[in-house]
């Protein structure tokens, strides 16, 4: 029992000794990853940032042809509905001709006919037999094709259906991979005490640009709206990202412009002008296409930067990138 004793004893050195090893490796552990610096954080923030402008551009082309796609299906569901209801049309007629031949016993068959001893009632009956089956034969030959083109147009809608699905799981991927890339820019951003939520009641500011015409109304428009916070997708009117911003700007101007920035840059591929002869209400791209402004005369820019900033004015001299311009 003593040595039981002793031993028990001699233990307790070994498992202290154990614990206090197994706590100094996790605190060297903790030691060997430091915490990033500020310009460590600032760099990887960067770094999102620029990857941000081209998966954003990305997700709202997934969005417009999810968009397109439904707006396709809806179409030829609408189409098959109609081409239902002409088949039911037709086809309850051709059931009233056969009901009433039944009842009737068809009286204006040809045997009838064959008994008229008044040569003109003959031929009046004739006539009449000669129409009733023209009637029935255009009717059955309208359904026989209207049966016909409706499996044609179940194809078409079905083909409708099943990309617009397709697409719609691309969407959703697209939107899981903005939303975890958005929220580590938010979480630097925050880190860095630079994350601005912005206003999506701000009034904006006045316009006193050198703009004239339609440039100019753009112009208006896309200042009206600074102070409103950029969030990816958004088209307004408490939220815009970079190229719904001057979408909707052109378009209180009367121009239609395409959603992403891409896609108003292949827009403009017969309206570029050289950086060096830019003008107030020109789309300027930047960022391998992930981004889009608008000049707004004396070396400025309005635009809608990214994620924790707010629509804003610019130099030029503060955005890097800019490679094209195009006039709406």
């Amino acid at each position: 029992m003593v040595v039981r004793g002793i031993r028990g004893v001699g233990r307790v050195p070994l498992i202290t000794g154990l614990i206090a090893a197994v706590v100094l490796t996790q605190a060297g552990g903790a030691e060997a990853k430091p915490k990033p610096t500020i310009a460590q954080t600032k760099a990887r923030l960067e770094k999102l940032n620029a990857q941000a402008d081209k998966v954003v551009d990305k997700y709202n082309a997934a969005n417009e042809h999810w968009k397109k796609a439904r707006k396709a299906y809806n179409a030829l569901n609408g189409d098959l509905k109609d081409q239902l209801a002409t088949i039911e049309r037709l086809r309850s007629g051709l059931v009233s001709v056969a009901v009433n031949a039944y009842q009737s016993g068809d009286m204006l068959s040809w045997p009838s006919l064959a008994s008229q001893e008044d040569p003109e009632a003959l031929l009046s009956g004739l006539a009449s037999v000669d129409q009733m089956a023209a009637g029935r034969s255009r009717t059955l030959a309208e359904y026989e094709n209207a049966t016909r083109a409706l499996k044609g147009q179940r194809d078409k809608a079905k083909g409708a259906y099943d990309d617009a699905v397709q697409i719609l799981q691309e969407l959703r991927r697209q939107k899981k991979d903005v939303e975890k890339l958005v929220g580590e820019q938010e979480r630097l951003l925050r880190k860095l005490n630079q994350f601005n939520p912005g206003n999506p009641n701000s009034p904006g500011i006045k316009y006193d640009g050198p703009a004239s015409g339609n440039a100019r109304t753009a112009l208006q428009f896309a200042f009206a709206q600074v102070g409103k916070p950029y969030r990816y997708g958004g088209t307004g009117p408490g939220a815009w990202d970079c190229s719904g911003l001057t979408q909707a700007a052109w378009r209180a101007a009367g121009v239609s412009l395409p959603r992403t920035a891409a896609e108003q840059y292949s827009w403009g591929a017969s309206r570029r002008v050289p950086l060096n002869a830019v003008q107030p209400g020109d789309l300027l791209f930047a960022s391998g296409l992930g981004h889009v402004g608008m000049y707004a005369g004396g070396g400025k820019m309005v635009h809608a930067p990214r994620t924790g900033d707010v629509v804003k004015v610019v130099p030029l001299s503060s955005y890097h990138g800019i490679f094209a311009a195009v006039r709406p």
